[in-house]
């Protein structure tokens, strides 16, 4: 135990470190990398460090892989946002290689996306007139993949070590696309009562390098808007660190779990509830209540941020985004719901989240 707090701090020291050094990285790249999968974790404010152990650890702390208990698991989830313009999915294949050491690897898939975009540069036939048939439509969407390991380490099985490999694509019809590459490192602890864990996104910096392509017509449109058409350039995702720490028990059937994290970034975010100049902490809290380890009933608040104030501009206000979540389990089939907002500042929960759960387990031997 001595040894993973000695761990953490250090980690802590490096960021802080980062955090002062002016690195030459943009903010909000990657964003919908920062979002969240699974419902169980949105209808807990994303507080999923430290407890997580299916196959969403890919996202949330890859070193939670060594807690999945099937020897084959999938993951799914689907949900809408900003009133159902935007589609989020899911989807991940988990398997266990090693019962020894718990080793476990998933692969994981995820997009979001804005469909149906209408392209109106040719709007406007050569002779002036407008032709509507000329509009054609397009999507928006960013793409992940994550190449996932973790297992555990040392004698006492209680520490897990995990990473990703992640392949990045984003585009916009055939205007604009990009690729990127980054990594990331998660460790986890799990005691009786208490977990711990950490996970470093983008720890060796993530970089995306865009490629455009405009026809000559479309160029002139854009010229004549006074838009500026670009040609080529890059993007880098600077590291942010998720740690949490979670407390479990029972009281007769009914479970509860509490956990509680910090994101650390080193961009600056301003709106952050702690923010600095190149560093900014943001927190969130969740809570799980079950029954029998069969009905689970969640909430959590998160996005706290200030903004501000209306009636005063000279001050800020603090904000923040409250959740709720449902959860069953039908034998080896979990189903879970979350109701949330990305992006409010109203507390307004308009987006629904769906997932599910699927163990797979060897039919027991015949005697």
């Amino acid at each position: 135990m001595k040894c993973f707090f000695k761990g953490i701090l250090l980690l802590f020291i490096s960021v802080v470190i980062i955090g002062t050094i002016p690195l030459q990285g943009q903010k909000y790249v990657n964003e919908f990398l920062n979002i969240g999968v699974g419902a169980r974790a949105q209808g807990m404010s994303g507080s999923m460090v430290a407890n997580t152990a299916d196959g969403t650890s890919a996202y949330w702390n890859p070193a939670g892989l060594a807690g999945v208990q099937s020897p084959f698991q999938i993951n799914a989830m689907h949900a809408q946002w900003f009133g159902g313009i935007a589609n989020y999915d899911f989807v991940s294949l988990t398997k266990k290689f090693n019962d020894v050491k718990n080793g476990v690897g998933s692969i994981s898939f995820i997009r979001f996306g804005i469909d149906n975009i209408p392209n109106t540069l040719n709007l406007v036939a050569e002779d002036g007139s407008v032709d509507y048939n000329r509009v054609t439509f397009f999507s928006d969407a960013s793409y992940a993949g994550l190449i996932s390991y973790a297992q555990t380490i040392g004698s006492s099985g209680k520490f897990s070590l995990g990473g990703n490999l992640k392949i990045i694509h984003r585009s916009t019809g055939k205007f604009a696309k990009s690729w990127g590459f980054g990594t990331d490192l998660g460790l986890r602890y799990q005691g009786n009562h208490w977990i711990y864990g950490v996970n470093i996104r983008d720890i060796t910096t993530t970089y995306n390098s865009w490629t455009f392509n405009f026809t000559d017509d479309e160029k002139l449109v854009l010229a004549l808007n006074d838009n500026e058409i670009p040609v080529q350039s890059s993007e880098i995702t600077l590291p942010r660190i998720l740690s949490g720490a979670a407390y479990k028990n029972n009281y007769k059937k009914i479970g509860y779990l509490i956990e509680g994290n910090l994101v650390f970034s080193t961009d600056g975010r301003k709106s952050a509830l702690i923010s600095g100049k190149n560093f900014a902490i943001e927190p969130s809290l969740g809570i799980e209540l079950d029954y029998v380890k069969r009905v689970f009933l969640r909430f959590g608040v998160n996005n706290i941020q200030k903004v501000k104030s209306i009636t005063d501009p000279e001050n800020t206000d603090i904000e923040l985004l409250p959740t709720v979540g449902l959860g069953l389990k039908l034998g080896r089939l979990h189903v879970d719901y979350a109701l949330s907002n990305i992006g409010s500042v109203s507390g307004v929960l308009v987006s629904h989240i769906f997932s599910a759960r699927l163990d797979f387990y060897p039919k027991p031997k015949q005697p």
